[in-house]
Parts: C-alpha cells; sequence; structure tokens
C-alpha cells in the first residue's frame, strides 16, 4: 500500500476516531451510541476507511465485530495520532496562555548587567509560571543569524546597523551612551571639572579592541583627538570591570542602563566628562515572518515601561 495524497485527503480525523469508537467497543452499534450518530453513519464511516485503505478492519460477526490484523496495525498508529494532536493542542494553549511559558531572549552582558534584570524581575513577579531563558550572544551578524535560526524567540539589546534588514522588525526604544565610570573612592571622583585628555594616563579596565564595544570605543576616543590608553586589564565582563572599579584604581566606561539599573550604584561615580554619542541605541529585534507568542508580547511592553524614563 503506497502512501500518497489520495489517501491523506481522504483518511479524516472524525474517521479514525469512530474506527477507535468501533474497536473499543466492539460492535458498530454501541459505538454509534457512543458518539451519539446513527448506526448506518458508523458503518458508512468504517467502509469508507476500508475502501481507502483497500483492506478489511474488522471481520463482522454475529456478536460485532472483531479487528484484523489489518485493523490491529491501524489502531496504534490512529492512537498515537490523537495523542500527537493532543499534545499539539496543550502546546497551543500552552504558547497562547500570556500568564505560562517560555521565552528565550538573546541579549548581550551590558543588558544582563543593567536593565534585563529590572524588566525580568517585574515580569517574573506578575507571571511566575513563565520561564525566561537568557543566552548571551556576542554582538554582531551571530545575534542576527541566530535570531533567523530560531535559538532565541527575540534579540535585547543594541541594534546594530547590521539588524537593518527586510526579514527583521526592529523596536528602537533608548539610547544608551557611554560615561566614564570610577569608584566613589577614586580622588577622581571628587572632581569637578576634568576632560577625557587628563584621564588617558589612568589605569583602564575595557573590552577588547577586536569586539565591536571596543570598536566603538576606539572611534570615540578618535572622535576626540586622542588614542585610546594603554587598557592594564582587558576585560569584556562589566561584572569584573565593575568589582575592579570597586577597588579604586581603575576607570572604565558603562553604559547608562548599567549605571542606572546597577545593584550597587552608590558605589560608583561618573565623572563630569563628555563624550561623543557614537553607539547604536537599545531595542527588541524580531523576525517579522514569525508570530509574536503572547509571553513575548508581555516582555516587548514590560520593556518598554521599564526603559521609558531612558528614552
Amino acid at each position: 500500500m503506497v502512501w500518497d495524497a489520495r489517501i491523506r485527503r481522504r483518511l479524516k480525523l472524525r474517521d479514525l476516531d469512530t474506527f477507535l469508537a468501533v474497536a473499543r467497543s466492539g460492535s458498530m452499534a454501541k459505538a454509534a451510541i457512543q458518539l451519539a450518530v446513527s448506526q448506518p453513519s458508523v458503518s458508512n464511516a468504517i467502509a469508507d476507511i476500508e475502501r481507502t485503505l483497500g483492506v478489511r478492519l474488522f471481520d463482522r460477526l454475529a456478536q460485532g465485530v472483531e479487528l484484523t490484523p489489518y485493523g490491529h496495525a491501524l489502531i496504534k498508529s490512529a492512537l498515537a495520532v490523537f495523542d500527537d494532536v493532543r499534545q499539539g493542542v496543550q502546546q497551543i494553549e500552552f504558547l497562547a496562555d500570556p500568564t505560562a511559558g517560555d521565552l528565550r531572549i538573546g541579549t548581550t552582558d551590558p543588558m544582563i548587567a543593567g536593565i534585563l534584570p529590572a524588566i525580568l524581575s517585574q515580569l517574573s513577579g506578575r507571571y511566575p509560571r513563565v520561564v525566561f531563558q537568557i543566552m548571551q550572544i556576542p554582538a554582531g551578524t551571530q545575534q542576527v543569524r541566530d535570531l533567523r535560526e530560531r535559538h532565541f524567540d527575540l534579540f535585547f539589546g543594541r541594534v546594530m546597523e547590521v539588524m537593518n534588514q527586510d526579514d527583521l522588525m526592529v523596536e528602537r526604544l533608548f539610547e544608551d551612551p557611554l560615561f566614564v565610570a570610577a569608584s566613589a573612592r577614586n580622588p577622581l571622583a571628587r572632581r569637578r571639572k576634568i576632560t577625557l585628555a587628563e584621564v588617558t594616563k589612568e589605569p583602564w579596565t575595557l573590552p577588547g579592541p577586536n569586539t565591536t564595544i571596543g570598536g566603538y570605543i576606539n572611534d570615540m576616543f578618535r572622535a576626540c583627538g586622542l588614542d585610546t590608553p594603554p587598557v592594564t586589564i582587558v576585560c569584556n565582563s562589566i561584572q569584573m570591570q565593575r568589582d575592579l572599579l570597586a577597588k579604586g584604581r581603575f576607570l572604565t566606561l558603562f553604559p547608562r542602563s548599567v549605571l542606572r539599573f546597577s545593584a550597587r550604584p552608590m558605589s560608583i561615580k561618573v565623572l563630569p566628562i563628555e563624550l561623543p554619542a557614537l553607539l547604536a541605541p537599545v531595542g527588541i529585534v524580531t523576525l517579522k515572518n514569525r508570530t509574536i507568542s503572547p509571553v513575548a508580547q508581555r516582555f516587548i511592553e514590560c520593556a518598554r515601561r521599564v526603559a521609558k524614563p531612558l528614552a
């Protein structure tokens, strides 16, 4: 027997349901009562399935019906079909429920160290049955590739130029400029006026120059007519940079959102140094041809609220 388009079109779930009812009850009359239909309707449905498959599924006996070997083969598959459909419906209900579900978020270290925990704290309090999977993705083309390959549901972070493509939906939330940051115990923190040129000799901890943010930092210093200062500790982790600042010696560059939402804002001081605004804004990126789940929509709405003071 060949599984072809004719069988796919003619073999319906209703017919399989009728087949299972007859198999369980051992009688077309009893199956008709269970299904609240007439006995001829049940008999015709079974006859249609047998014509479609080209084999007899039941032996008709005086006391009822009995499955043939072909019927026994079909009943296993029919049960599996309904189980798969049941699981699919449950998954749809799960996805359609805005108070439960799973959301995979691709993001970057500055978002994890700053605004993202504030967003997730609000959401998890309102929707405790939602599971948020946070995936830290290096900046650049990998973010777009992973989004297209469905490794995560949305991207939250700086909206790079590479994201301005026809298949991507970009919502810009706020500008997130960099500031020179130091420990509150650093003598520079007591200065009211200071220039970038004055602090180039200080010990710095910055991201590597081969990273996307490192390239922006190099451009920023060049825009000020300066060379990027020699970096004492090359580090891409804001957590480590923050710990180094706490020692009192180091300077670094932190985004405004990290400074605003940091868990230890009193230990860090922003130096009064003006810097050019060269960084891309922070936003949310999704696929245009992909349906947004209710959970993802809740995240986007909450991100807008939390980011509003920065907009």
